[in-house]
């Protein structure tokens, strides 16, 4: 008898097991942006054209040194004066996860409320992209 109850649970195993496998077959990608003035507005349109392709990509995109500029209040490309916010809010929409390095905030003296309420922060930004690359099996795209 205790073997014909095993065999009733195996259909229930097999489909946890496929469920397990097509959640991990999502597309997962860190983007790693460490200048804004360089990657900002050339970064955030490449995550809208991966959304648009791909829509059910896991995106974070994760910064620090002059990167983190992409998420202060206020901030612009230089060149066509794009506003970042509103690129940074639409994609948050879309579910894109935005991270601050607390490490830069502490060595350029700025502080969380200087940035969109889009953003999240995360103690170290290379600690992190090295936690999602390795452990998380995102893939890497530096804009």
């Amino acid at each position: 008898m205790k073997s014909i109850a095993c065999w009733l649970k195996l259909p229930l195993a097999v489909t946890l097991a496929c469920g397990a496998l097509t959640v991990s077959a999502q597309d997962k990608v860190v983007y790693h942006v460490d200048n804004a003035a360089a990657q900002g507005l050339k970064g955030l349109r490449s995550i809208r054209n991966h959304l648009d392709t791909a829509p059910e990509t896991r995106v974070i995109v994760v910064t620090h040194a002059d990167g983190v500029d992409l998420l202060l209040e206020g901030a612009k490309e230089e060149k066509s004066k794009t506003e970042y916010a509103p690129l940074v809010s639409a994609l948050k929409g879309r579910g894109v996860k935005f991270e601050i390095c607390e490490i830069t905030l502490k060595n350029r003296s700025l502080r969380k409320d200087q940035f969109v309420l889009d953003a999240d922060y995360t103690p170290s930004g290379v600690v992190r992209i090295t936690q999602l690359q390795g452990r998380e099996n995102y893939a890497y795209i530096k804009p």
